[in-house]
């Protein structure tokens, strides 16, 4: 019995790990079928022997451990900038894994308490609970919803394009259910039940049809020229200067040159997320001797640099977005809303710098988050934008970046050399391409040590300065679509399918008794 305990430990924790192939940058999406569907019977034949509930719960714990310590050790790669927090490394290569598969745990464990006797309805429940507890991990505690199994899709936009009706969450939904499908065929109980499973891998054919469709429609839409050229920056400077007291002068110099400013060029210029750590937002005006002789009144700068601000004799820091003219006077900025645990913000801060711990992005203390995302007009002469900024981690929320989507361009810095040469900022920029899909905007990205890009309404990357060069992007022109329904909704409309499933539950048990 032993024995066999240990056969199903290393079992379900390869099944999980496996499934975090099909997730960039692998891709290796066909995968899930047999991760997913072998799951599902798995749980299933297990809740005809009688075991106790915990059992269940630690079936789904040993899945979400292996998904996620196979798919999330890059985490730990920020710990090794600073000698305080290498310690930590072997700690959070374990924990953070440990503490997300409990929600796996919460999935199986409300399994079986809730399911059928019957196959179909088992499988709707199954794919319930766990679509419910995904959308629950990336909301509760500031929310992590890094590496749901929705993403293996980021490879088939035509089918992806569904997201801009339902979202990613339900479409991610929709992928539980699809690749445990297969499971239904395994264990069916009659030859109705294969009509289930036949529906569920017809569907992505629908979504394909639906993919060509909205593409078609993008292509032969009204196309809008802009008077200045959006140049978003790819930079690869070292994070050596956070911690070498590397003359900021020369990285000013750097991301110049960078951009290749031309004095006659309408140009609005991003560079990445806090690319000048030493630098406040009111101090780069110091610097201008160095933009002088390359920028003029045809230029605007966007930048990711830190902010502060007095409260009651306490000084609160910012990661900011802040927007320059040519002479580095503030047009207007945007305080970062989503902070990174430990990363930005040191959670029980006070007892735990008493351990010699800090945040790993700057020396001082904590950032405070901002308390609006609001968006931001820049209007120039008769040139008007209203853009929406995220700043690094933020792109990763679904269905929380924005109540009015009336703006024109989502713009999106990043810092990604915490993660070194991971597989950590290819997932980070998979994000960019589903919030671009759900919005139906375009997104620009400028990006430090990782990928930075221009994505259309389609998920299309149409331009992009590759992970590890220096160079930039062009945005000039940009095709016109209709608001989203998802940009309008939101998550409501996950709310909408989870009833739609419980509806389906109750009816297959209904079906099924009679």
């Amino acid at each position: 019995m032993i024995k066999k305990n240990y056969i199903e430990i290393v079992f379900l924790i390869t099944l999980g790990a496996s499934s975090s192939l099909s997730l960039p940058p692998y891709n290796y999406l066909i995968i899930n079928f047999f991760t997913f569907s072998t799951f599902f019977v798995f749980l299933f034949k297990k809740s005809k022997i009688n075991r106790s509930k915990k059992h269940f719960f630690f079936y789904g714990w040993l899945f979400g451990f292996g998904y996620f310590l196979s798919s999330l050790y890059w985490i730990s790669i920020s710990l090794t900038f600073d000698q305080n927090f290498k310690f930590l490394i072997p700690v959070t290569i374990i924990l953070i894994p440990s503490f997300l598969g409990i929600f796996y745990g919460l999935v199986t464990f409300c399994f079986i308490i809730s399911k059928s006797k019957k196959v179909v309805s088992s499988f709707f429940v199954f794919s319930l609970f766990f679509g419910v507890f995904e959308f629950i991990r990336g909301s509760i505690l500031t929310g992590f919803p890094w590496n749901l199994i929705a993403y293996s899709f980021v490879n088939h936009l035509e089918i992806l394009s569904i997201s801009s009706l339902i979202g990613t969450y339900g479409f991610n939904l929709f992928c539980i259910s699809l690749f445990a499908s297969p499971a239904i065929f395994i264990l069916r109980e009659t030859k109705k039940d294969i009509g289930v499973c036949v529906i569920f891998l017809i569907l992505p054919f629908l979504f394909y049809s639906h993919g060509l469709f909205y593409k078609e429609k993008f292509s032969s839409s009204e196309v809008t020229n802009y008077d200045y050229k959006i140049r978003a920056i790819g930079s690869n400077i070292s994070l050596d200067r956070f911690y070498s007291n590397i003359d900021p002068v020369s990285v000013i110099k750097e991301l110049i040159d960078i951009s290749e400013p031309q004095k006659d060029d309408k140009t609005i210029f991003i560079w990445p997320e806090g690319i000048l750590p030493d630098i406040s937002q009111e101090e780069l005006v110091e610097f201008k001797w160095l933009f002088e002789d390359v920028f003029t009144k045809n230029h605007l700068l966007f930048i990711g640099i830190n902010s502060q601000k007095t409260n009651k004799k306490k000084i609160n820091y910012f990661n900011s977005l802040s927007i320059y003219d040519h002479n580095l006077k503030i047009l207007n900025f945007y305080n970062k809303n989503n902070l990174v645990p430990f990363g930005e913000f040191l959670p029980f801060e006070n007892i735990l710098k008493k351990f010699g711990l800090s945040v790993i992005t700057n020396n001082y203390q904590s950032f405070s988050n901002g308390k609006d995302r609001k968006i931001m007009e820049i209007k120039k002469d008769k040139f008007s934008l209203k853009i929406l900024p995220l700043i690094c981690y933020e792109i990763i929320y679904s269905g929380k970046i924005f109540k009015n989507p009336s703006f024109d361009l989502i713009i999106n810095i990043s810092e990604d050399g915490w993660f070194g040469e991971s597989i950590g900022p290819k997932q980070h920029f998979a994000h960019s391409i589903f919030r671009s899909i759900e919005s139906g905007k375009y997104l620009l990205r400028s990006a430090n040590n990782g990928i930075a890009a221009i994505v259309n309404p389609l998920g299309t990357v149409e331009q992009n300065v590759e992970y590890g060069k220096s160079g930039y992007i062009d945005f000039k022109k940009a095709k016109k679509i209709q608001p989203t329904l998802f940009s309008k909704y939101g998550n409501k409309i996950f709310i909408t399918l989870i009833l739609f499933y419980i509806f389906l539950i109750f009816s297959f048990n209904r079906f099924k008794n009679e």
